[in-house]
């Protein structure tokens, strides 16, 4: 009997502890809801968040194609900045003015012509965005290794038995000023003992002057000296904490200019011709017809037996075809034979 009151009583434990576990379960029941309610009311507020998260990222990604702000822009722009709008590819020229559109929070074109008005400092925010440049010493190493082993060599060989050893480059769209310090660097290396008998002029032309100055002063962060060799960087540059200085004897072979080679004469512009001229990786933003027209602007300013290079990316196009005769056409390299 003990044992089954025991039992009993362990039974009744037993059903103690279940109305305690139904009691603990009740305390859970009503925490859970408490914890569900919590939880709603949090995904609530995050969707609220959401919402609003969205409207931002729809106005970030806005499409400005139906706006019809956008031909009175591109005047306002030619006017105010000099960059003729018209030239360039639309396609090209929305993505660079939707940078600074979005980047003032304008709802629309309309809106950034206010701002435009406005800031002052914008319009050179426009001409960065609108020009931009990527360079760096000795960009697309194989083009320069041309240049390099053959180009300048019979530029030097050609004109050895001039009274006058002159030899004239024009780096066109010369940006921060890289292109134009890497040519100097192979004339100065390749000349040797022999760079005081020849007289060296190099010109580096863009249309922004914040680039400009900066091509000036020849200061450089180590990133676009990746394709430069020590030997090279201990010769021609001074290191400066984390930067590097040209050397003043290549800064005194360049002359820096400011041009637009859409409005401005080139014939007017260079008073002799030159031997060879670089333009990469700038006419490829132009229509058609306008690139076929540079191309036959710089095939006019180009000496007979000069050498014209253009971006990987670019053609020859139109009747400028046949004016250049493919000297090596993987690395954009053409010869004047007329």
């Amino acid at each position: 009997m003990e044992i089954n009151k025991g039992g009993v009583e362990i039974n009744e434990e037993g059903v103690k502890e279940s109305k305690k576990g139904i009691r603990s379960n009740q305390k859970g029941d009503k925490n859970g809801i408490r914890v569900n309610e919590k939880r709603n009311k949090n995904e609530i507020k995050s969707n609220e968040k959401g919402i609003k998260s969205n409207e931002e990222g729809n106005k970030a990604g806005q499409n400005f194609e139906e706006d019809p702000g956008f031909e009175l822009l591109k005047r306002v722009v030619t006017e105010s900045t000099g960059f003729n709008c018209e030239h360039y590819k639309e396609a090209h020229f929305r993505r660079r003015i939707n940078v600074r559109v979005r980047a003032t929070n304008s709802e629309n074109y309309e809106e950034y012509l206010r701002v435009l008005k406005k800031d002052s400092e914008e319009h050179e925010y426009l001409v960065k965005a609108l020009t931009i440049n990527v360079s760096e010493f000795f960009r697309n190493p194989e083009t320069f290794g041309v240049i390099e082993k053959e180009v300048i060599p019979f530029l030097i060989r050609s004109r050895s038995d001039s009274m006058i050893k002159s030899i004239r480059i024009w780096s066109a769209g010369c940006a921060t000023g890289e292109e134009a310090y890497s040519l100097a660097i192979l004339l100065h290396k390749i000349l040797g003992r022999d760079f005081d008998r020849y007289r060296i002029s190099i010109l580096g032309t863009d249309i922004d002057n914040s680039s400009l100055e900066k091509a000036l002063k020849g200061i450089y962060g180590e990133n676009v000296l990746k394709n430069v060799d020590a030997s090279l960087k201990e010769s021609y540059f001074i290191k400066q904490g984390e930067t590097y200085q040209v050397s003043e004897q290549l800064r005194s072979m360049i002359r820096f200019k400011r041009h637009d080679m859409l409005s401005e004469s080139m014939s007017k512009f260079c008073a002799n011709r030159f031997d060879l001229i670089i333009c990469r990786n700038v006419m490829i933003y132009f229509k058609k017809e306008i690139q076929e027209q540079l191309q036959l602007n710089f095939h006019q300013v180009l000496n007979r037996g000069g050498f014209f290079v253009i971006g990987k990316a670019e053609t020859l196009l139109g009747t400028a075809s046949n004016r250049f005769k493919p000297y090596n056409a993987r690395e954009r390299l053409y010869i004047k034979e007329t």
